[in-house]
């Protein structure tokens, strides 16, 4: 699947839950970890499950965010999971730290009877980014998330405008990422107002590499989702190179040009890509 855009929604909240399912976004994530006020964990745990029974085909991806395993996480996954007659696409870890918590979330989905329920962890916390290999590796990891509050705050940085204090985390995610053939998700842009400012985040961590980014309001999905959509320049090139590959296939070639530039494997991957975002969008 494509994920370009994942949307938090609260999972004590039936009407939001239900209006995120209406949006755009690639995917909707049913919080039931920071979104939730410690008292309501029970009830939202409800809601949620309610939910995931009464949806009808959804066009977004559903999933959970659960609370992490030493608390409720557990009771979380027993019910939105074993409880659901329509489970979650895919369940989010908050913290990971090393494919051991991976391994737990793994075995319990499996006594469950519900291995194809994927798995995203979050990586937000020094020793998650430390960690961030072998949690991408593990089985059933479908895509890793970068989480920088949590991890600004877990190291004692300063938080800029720049974000220069996250640079080494989520270039680590990324390649972790990359290494283990998974998707890398960004973190949340939290001042749901300054659209501008999520615009220029969001084109920065695209040119990072990451394939898609955490969104906590509507409002925000459409401008993610542009941003990592390819424009008709980029969609054009893409198929000349895919089109320059069969080509030099069925000649024999190693290596071709397109528009005066040398064409190499990286490059036709790069490609495929683009098309793969671009076929996602509606645009291909």
């Amino acid at each position: 699947m494509v994920r370009r855009s994942l949307l938090y929604t609260p999972g004590d909240d039936r009407e939001m839950l239900e209006k995120a399912v209406r949006t755009d976004a690639d995917a909707v994530i049913f919080d039931l970890e920071d979104a939730v006020a410690p008292d309501e964990k029970g009830a939202a745990r409800r809601t949620v499950l309610e939910t995931l029974d009464a949806l009808d085909d959804p066009t977004p991806a559903v999933s959970v965010r659960v609370n992490p395993y030493e608390r409720s996480g557990r009771d979380d996954v027993a019910a939105v999971v074993g409880e659901a007659s329509s489970p979650p696409e895919f369940v989010v870890l908050p913290k990971a730290e090393g494919a051991d918590d991976v391994a737990t979330l793994r075995d319990h989905l499996a006594d469950l009877g519900a291995e194809g329920v994927g798995i995203v962890p979050l990586i937000e916390t020094a020793a998650g980014v430390q960690a961030a290999d072998e949690i991408a590796a593990a089985a059933g990891v479908t895509a890793i998330a970068y989480g920088d509050q949590d991890f600004t705050a877990d190291i004692g940085a300063t938080v800029t405008a720049e974000k220069t204090e996250s640079l080494y985390a989520r270039q680590r995610v990324v390649v972790a990422a990359g290494a283990a053939g998974v998707d890398a998700v960004d973190t949340v842009y939290t001042d749901i107002a300054d659209a501008e400012g999520l615009r220029e985040q969001v084109e920065t961590v695209v040119e990072f590499g990451f394939d898609g980014k955490l969104a906590i309001h509507p409002d925000q999905v459409p401008v993610i989702n542009e941003a990592f959509t390819p424009d008709s320049d980029e969609i054009e090139w893409a198929e000349r190179v895919i089109d320059g590959e069969r080509a030099a296939d069925e000649a024999g070639d190693g290596v071709f040009t397109v528009g005066g530039q040398m064409i190499d494997p990286p490059l036709v991957e790069r490609a495929r890509t683009i098309l793969g975002r671009a076929r996602a969008a509606g645009k291909r």
